[in-house]
């Protein structure tokens, strides 16, 4: 089930709208502003996570020497990529 709402926009706003349906990028400004909506609640899923992620390394914090041996066996991984081989 759906809902219809109204939005009230700018004439600037709708005008830009317009030009991005205009050059194929939606079909609809319905489509339009659902995709924006949905990017908007996909950062704020994101977000969410992130203070989640935030407060539990404060809660239990990482040991320093875990942190350090993460960022070298990244470094390496990088390193063995850019030189062509499958760090893998």
């Amino acid at each position: 089930m759906s809902e219809q709402i109204a939005v009230r926009m700018s004439v600037e706003s709708l005008l830009a709208l317009d030009e991005a349906i205009a050059g194929g990028r939606f079909t609809s400004r319905a489509a339009a502003l659902r995709e924006g909506l949905d990017r908007l609640l996909d950062e704020e899923r994101n977000r969410r996570i992130d203070e989640a992620y935030r407060r539990g390394y404060l809660a239990s914090p990482q040991e320093e020497w875990v942190g350090s041996s993460g960022l070298a066996s990244f470094a390496a991984f990088v390193a063995a990529e850019e030189a062509g081989a499958d760090p893998l």
